[in-house]
């Protein structure tokens, strides 16, 4: 399976470093007071996060800048300035970060692994560090150092979490092409789908997941008819199936049962997975045909009905499959 790439570009820049203090002590009873200045603090890392509860780059997509906190320039009584706040940026585990040249930063391989990506300006050092035998109250002090700046950018390798199974002219493709930006080539006829395609499908409060459109299964499948083990081997790498059954289909059960069987045939252990079962192009159905429909399955595997053209059950359908990814 071609994994579809997820790819974000990012303007960053760490924080300045906070400037040193040149301040001289001025006590009443200390008449020569000495340099008292304090160094300033660091400016913040940009940092980025490794988080299990993304699944995609998309949450990026709307930034352009990320810019951490200055450090607080240092003070009297030898204070050292607060370091500026790291700004940290949560991205998916897989996530791979590259400079502009495209070397390699770093690689996002588990929940909380932290890489720092851009290192932010060293504070300056305070008068104190000027003193000398011969220059008793040194008046200066180093100003604090630039942070690092620079573009990064994430690359994601995604494996779909939701894998459409059904046979050809299911309507696979135009549900994918309804609920994500992907453009999958469109036709009444066999095979329409010759590779995978992958979409991005938005969901509730910038979340997301990805949906692939797999070749159409054949009876016999399994056996290598058709596209046989080209498209079952695609299917073993998705979390979650969600099987298509169109409404003009002349027997929905059984169809989902050939292609059950198929599966079964070729991997058992791919029943394990979870899995929906839907019926699409429900725009030409009425109320008392799903439920005919609906009375053709056990309870415990009623389908869920959708149109890809209308968008009738589009929200039904995408509540139904974060639930089981998440569940």
């Amino acid at each position: 399976m071609s994994n579809f790439v997820d790819y974000v570009k990012i303007h960053c820049k760490s924080g300045h470093g906070g400037a040193g203090s040149a301040h001289l002590r001025r006590e009443k009873y200390i008449p020569k007071g000495g340099p008292d200045g304090g160094d300033g603090g660091r400016g913040g890392h940009v940092i980025m996060r490794g988080n299990a509860q993304e699944w995609t780059l998309l949450p990026l997509r709307y930034t352009r800048h990320i810019k951490a906190e200055r450090g607080e320039n240092g003070a009297k009584s030898q204070l050292t300035g607060a370091d500026g706040a790291d700004i940290y940026i949560d991205v998916p585990i897989g996530t791979i970060a590259k400079n502009e040249e495209g070397e390699i930063i770093g690689e996002i391989l588990e929940d909380k692994q932290e890489i720092t990506l851009m290192l932010g300006g060293k504070g300056g050092k305070g008068n104190e560090h000027f003193k000398s035998s011969t220059n008793q109250t040194p008046r200066y002090a180093q100003p604090g150092m630039d942070g690092e700046e620079g573009f990064v950018v994430f690359e994601l390798k995604i494996l779909a979490d939701v894998g459409l199974v059904g046979f050809p002219n299911a309507g696979k493709s135009t549900l994918l092409a309804s609920v994500s930006a992907a453009k999958p080539k469109i036709a009444n006829y066999a095979f329409t789908t010759l590779t995978p395609n992958l979409g991005i499908v938005d969901y509730r409060n910038y979340k997301s997941f990805v949906m692939a459109d797999i070749p159409g299964i054949i009876e016999g499948a399994a056996e290598g008819k058709g596209l046989g083990h080209r498209f079952l081997r695609h299917i073993e790498r998705n979390s979650i199936l969600l099987f298509l059954i169109p409404a003009d289909s002349e027997s929905h059960f059984q169809e989902f049962k050939i292609l059950e069987n198929e599966l079964t045939e070729y991997n058992p252990e791919l029943l394990d997975k979870d899995f929906i079962i839907s019926i699409s192009k429900s725009d030409l159905l009425d109320e008392e045909l799903k439920k005919e429909i609906s009375a053709e399955f056990p309870e415990n595997r009623k389908p869920l009905f959708f149109s890809g053209v209308t968008g009738e059950g589009l929200v039904e359908l995408k509540d139904a499959i974060w639930k089981k990814l998440h569940g």
